[in-house]
């Protein structure tokens, strides 16, 4: 397993051990192998929306069809801790929900958000999107 093409789901969503980990729009689509790589990653469970801790990282489902984009990415941020990241899940170009980048890459500045990084998660691509360093405070 060692190499850089051998690297975890984990390991490209740049997790490690400790962070707590916040998942949103978990369907049955979903990849367990990327949920299964995160948890043994960090140590711990996935939260749920219900959550009412800070959390290192938001795991966001997204599919075409699942609503507004802006408005998930706001729920998002909300718990998220000033240095954490939202990572935007989406099926893969030519799989049904598959979501264009462009929504991704125009809903983030909406959103408050700057998107800094694309990963290949196998049948899903990951967006990577961090709220701006110049931030002074949460509203």
């Amino acid at each position: 397993m060692a190499g850089t093409d051998a690297r975890t789901y984990a390991e490209r969503l740049g997790i490690t051990n400790g962070m707590v980990v916040q998942e949103l729009g978990w369907d049955e689509d979903a990849s367990d192998d990327i949920r299964d790589s995160v948890e043994e990653r960090c140590g711990d469970d996935l939260l749920d929306e219900d959550t009412d801790e800070v959390v290192d990282v938001v795991l966001l489902w997204w599919r075409d069809g699942d609503g507004d984009l802006v408005d998930a990415l706001m729920d998002a941020i909300a718990p998220l801790s000033d240095d954490g990241c939202i990572w935007v899940l989406s099926p893969k170009t030519g799989t049904p929900g598959h979501v264009e980048p462009s929504e991704i890459a125009e809903s983030a500045p909406t959103a408050g958000l700057t998107q800094t990084l694309t990963v290949n998660l196998g049948a899903w691509m990951g967006a990577r999107l961090v709220q701006p360093r110049a931030r002074v405070g949460k509203r």
